[in-house]
């Protein structure tokens, strides 16, 4: 059976109850497994697209632990490798991502940072794969990386796998001399499928940006310049056929709004604009929308169709504690 394969670091959350980790909360910590590629794996599997996860892990208990997680939610976890000493991590000092908290990664060293070639067999990593789904924050993290995932984006498109990226952009990773627009270009043009926000091509493609837009920009504006965007990433990397947009504004941390668009060469569409007063967890809507995305993709969905289940799946999100998403999309 034909599967989605998300590759990329698991990483382990730590979160504060409040906005500081010593705020009188008993310095009590909530912890959950997540990671972008692993979150959109989740979302893909609760919607019923067959889905492998490939990261690196150390042998140790809490590895095992988070695999069997994994293994719970019908996540094909047989590519991964045990290698290396540590899981990544980041610390959020924000209750759910709600407010603007400070995030403090502590990713060097971990295993999936220092994976090379010779821990990776490109026949067992993409047997039963027709989709391989990536992310910038893997090229983020070390020039080492960036290099690897050309050699894996050409073996895919090798192999004919389809290949999708989210294009997040986490400045606080990118910390290795070189910005994304000198790295990503060369690997979006192994891809057929974007997704991202106007502000990330911007910064990683090259791609236009009109610094006046700002909360309060009508929809229809909005629209008009990520259908701009969209239509210098087709001319810019022919082999992309679809992209995907979100907005997301947070006007306090219950209230926020959350659209996005779907481009084709031939089209563009809509969602419809959700509003909401009642955000539980911030983190991980992105990559529940990326799981929509593909999902929608994968079942030959109308474009139409594709867009709602996109944001309809990123929406949801926002009411689920923890980065991993519930894999609803109505």
């Amino acid at each position: 059976m034909d599967r989605v394969l998300c590759f990329g670091e698991i990483l382990l959350r730590q979160q504060a109850l409040g906005n500081s980790f010593f705020e009188n909360h008993n310095n009590l910590l909530r912890i959950y497994p997540g990671g972008s590629e692993a979150n959109v794996a989740v979302s893909l599997s609760l919607m019923g697209t067959p889905t492998s996860y490939f990261s690196a892990f150390p042998k140790h208990a809490l590895s095992d632990e988070i695999i069997s997680t994994l293994d719970a939610l019908h996540i094909d976890t047989s590519k991964i490798v045990i290698y290396g000493d540590r899981i990544g991590s980041y610390i959020l000092l924000s209750s759910n991502g709600l407010t603007k908290g400070e995030v403090i990664y502590d990713r060097k060293y971990s295993s999936f940072s220092l994976l090379t070639l010779k821990q990776l067999d490109f026949d067992k990593l993409f047997d039963g794969v027709d989709w391989f789904h990536w992310t910038a924050l893997t090229p983020a993290l070390n020039s080492d990386m960036g290099m690897l995932m050309e050699t894996i984006l050409a073996e895919a498109n090798k192999r004919k796998v389809k290949i999708s990226v989210d294009l997040n952009y986490r400045n606080k990773l990118w910390q290795y001399g070189k910005e994304p627009i000198e790295v990503m270009p060369q690997l979006v043009r192994y891809c057929d499928v974007v997704m991202g926000n106007i502000w990330a091509a911007n910064k990683m493609l090259g791609t236009s940006i009109d610094d006046t837009l700002h909360r309060h920009t009508s929809t229809a504006e909005y629209v008009a310049y990520a259908t701009k965007s969209a239509d210098e990433i087709f001319e810019k990397f022919p082999k992309v056929k679809h992209i995907a947009n979100t907005f997301r504004f947070m006007d306090n941390p219950q209230h926020n709004f959350f659209y996005g668009t779907y481009h084709t060469p031939e089209h563009t569409t809509v969602s419809q604009l959700y509003e909401t007063h009642a955000v539980v967890d911030r983190i991980g809507s992105g990559d529940a929308f990326m799981g929509g995305l593909i999902h929608a993709l994968k079942n030959n969905k109308s474009p139409q169709e594709v867009i709602d289940t996109a944001t309809g799946a990123g929406y949801q999100k926002l009411f689920v504690a923890g980065d991993f998403g519930n894999g609803k999309y109505e």
